[in-house]
């Protein structure tokens, strides 16, 4: 194994994890905002966070920044300011005009926020409209309605806000097929330059998964993704990703580093990292303290854990994120992000080809077509030890 750091763009993840309510499909380390947030303590903390994981990256440059939650909207744009000011002393940016992601959510409140948030530097933001529909909103725990949804896109864009995404779910309790493409329509009309479409699925410690709602059945799920993807590619939107689509070339930098095995480094409240050290030639994980009372206890680490990967993991680590493209990753960066050579795969990718699923090509590590729609069979070829 020969692994260095060098070419692998290096992103920043900061968790800010309050949100007025928790949303029952929600398993995000997220809580509940009870009186007024300790924000700028919690600013301090992320300072100090990011100081004590410069070792870890040493001299590489920020290829982007993603402002995660929660909802980090409740925060106001001065203590955003702050925080990026102090992140770019520490580590410089790769360009001046690096993507800086926000998530928001809407609500008059915080679209008031957003023409101060882009003076900050902040370029892109990712708005959780989840529906434009009143009944799904209730429905998904949401606290604002149909026409806070609407104006959401227009007050980023009137703050000057030329990149942003709008998050939308399908497959909700009750959705009909009609309902779907309704709200994907009515999306499409915002004139995003992003879409994170995804399926709604009941993760296991969230009140969905003690108190499943009735959803849609598998075969009504099918004719709204296949119905979803027609009308969205009909509208100039090219899907890049499982449930990413962008227009004009927009996708999000920050997330495409992760689906091809780039390195990230996650300060806040339970963020992860995964960090390249070609100086112990090995690929970390870290993770952060959950809760945010006790990260900001001065008498408690920040870091919660960390760990290496073993060799016999970094296949799968890199496939289950590489192979979520629609387009693959060239066949060399395999071993350019894990140090290992690609004959070690060699014999599960044959399998893949003979079953339709990989795409059989020496330039490229990608699905078929095939292979992306039931993307999970796909990699249990890479998880198990049949050989046909």
């Amino acid at each position: 194994m020969s692994i260095s750091s060098a070419g692998i763009p290096l992103t920043l993840y900061i968790h800010i994890p309050w949100c007025i309510r928790k949303c029952p499909y929600c398993d995000f380390n997220s809580y509940q905002k009870n009186g007024e947030l300790p924000e700028r303590l919690y600013i301090e903390n992320l300072i100090e966070d990011l100081k004590k994981d410069l070792p870890l990256i040493q001299d590489r440059k920020l290829h982007s920044i993603f402002i995660g939650g929660g909802t980090p909207s409740l925060f106001s744009a001065k203590s955003l300011d702050t925080l990026l000011s102090e992140t770019q002393k520490l580590i410089d940016f790769e360009t001046s005009d690096i993507e800086i992601t926000l998530e928001a959510n809407p609500g008059t409140f915080e679209q008031q926020r957003f023409s101060d948030y882009r003076k900050t530097g902040i370029n892109r933001l990712s708005i959780g409209i989840q529906s434009f529909q009143d009944a799904p909103l209730k429905a998904l725990g949401r606290i604002h309605n149909q026409q806070e949804s609407l104006a959401a896109a227009t007050g980023a864009r009137k703050a000057g806000f030329e990149n942003f995404n709008l998050d939308l779910m399908h497959g909700l309790p009750n959705q009909s097929i009609d309902d779907a493409m309704a709200d994907l329509n009515l999306a499409i009309e915002q004139a995003p330059t992003h879409l994170s479409w995804y399926q709604l699925t009941l993760e296991p410690n969230t009140i969905f998964a003690k108190y499943p709602p009735k959803l849609p059945e598998e075969e009504a799920l099918w004719d709204i993704q296949q119905q979803g993807e027609k009308l969205l590619a009909k509208n100039g939107f090219k899907q890049y990703e499982v449930s990413a689509y962008c227009r004009d070339q927009h996708v999000s930098e920050h997330n495409l580093n992760y689906w091809q095995f780039g390195d990230y480094l996650g300060i806040g409240a339970g963020a992860h990292s995964k960090i390249t050290d070609a100086s112990t030639q090995t690929i970390q994980r870290y993770h952060k303290t959950r809760n945010p009372v006790d990260y900001m206890n001065p008498d408690k680490s920040y870091l919660a854990g960390s760990r290496i990967l073993t060799t016999s993991e970094l296949p799968l680590e890199f496939l289950m994120n590489a192979l979520r493209l629609k387009g693959g990753v060239p066949s060399t960066l395999f071993k350019e992000r894990t140090g290992l050579d690609s004959s070690v795969i060699q014999h599960k990718r044959s399998i893949g080809i003979k079953k339709g699923l990989l795409l059989d090509s020496d330039m490229q590590l990608c699905t078929t077509e095939k292979g992306f729609n039931f993307l999970n069979d796909c990699l249990s070829i890479f998880m198990g030890e049949e050989d046909e």
